[in-house]
């Protein structure tokens, strides 16, 4: 399922979750333009501001830096998008300060949690990028407060594609459900690199044990309604 959009405006500008959208696509653009002069330059800079377990106690940054790198054009397209998509409420609920906090927070959670993984079934040097652990605690925090939330999803049955409105609790719950079957399916192959599956789960649990801590209850949680009538065809 791919979200286009939620139906639950934000009450306020997402100043933010703006912020967070540029500051990793202007990292990313220097990524690709160093990537111009030669995959050298890139994995150096990859390997000194990713997070590579082994070396996380000699090169601590990492454990922060690595949030803001991103491996690919689909990679930080994917990931602000769904920033985008979830991150403004999710900033109303909680207030600036806090969301900033809570971001960073999950974002370390995470890493903690792939860490330990590579750790137990390997993978140790191999260098992890990316903001889906921060944006995962995210999507935790959306569920937790707008759980009945509508998410207009795009969703593949065979060779077709269709709209569907989601609730988030069922949308979000299926993306975390689909997070621990690969994670354990891909277990055995962690040495070989690729999607940090418990990255996304570590930030997942964090984010929604840490949620009701930072919600600003002062803060109203009903969605405003929206009434449109589309047709797809």
């Amino acid at each position: 399922m791919i979200p286009i959009r939620d139906e639950n405006p934000s009450r306020t500008f997402p100043l933010i979750t703006l912020i967070l959208i540029l500051s990793n696509s202007l990292i990313w653009l220097y990524e690709w333009y160093i990537s111009l002069n030669g995959e050298f330059f890139f994995e150096r800079f990859i390997r000194e501001f990713g997070l590579i377990p082994k070396n996380i106690l000699t090169n601590p940054k990492t454990a922060i830096t690595h949030m803001f790198l991103h491996g690919s054009w689909f990679h930080i397209i994917s990931n602000m998008w769904v920033l985008w998509i979830f991150g403004d409420n999710v900033e109303y609920m909680m207030g600036r300060i806090k969301f900033i906090l809570f971001y960073i927070l999950c974002g370390l959670g995470s890493a903690a949690l792939q860490v330990t993984i590579s750790f137990i079934f390997g993978g140790v040097e191999i260098p992890m990028v990316g903001a889906s652990g921060a944006i995962s605690g995210i999507l935790a925090a959306y569920m937790k407060f707008f759980p009945r939330a509508r998410i207009l999803s795009l969703v593949p049955f065979f060779f077709y594609f269709y709209f569907a409105r989601i609730p988030a609790v069922i949308f979000i719950g299926f993306w975390f459900l689909s997070q621990i079957i690969n994670g354990i399916l891909f277990l055995p192959f962690s040495g070989l690199g690729g999607i940090a599956w418990w990255a996304h789960i570590g930030g997942f649990i964090f984010g929604l044990w840490l949620a009701p801590k930072f919600v600003d209850i002062t803060r109203p949680r009903g969605s405003k309604k929206i009434v449109r009538i589309i047709r797809i065809h």
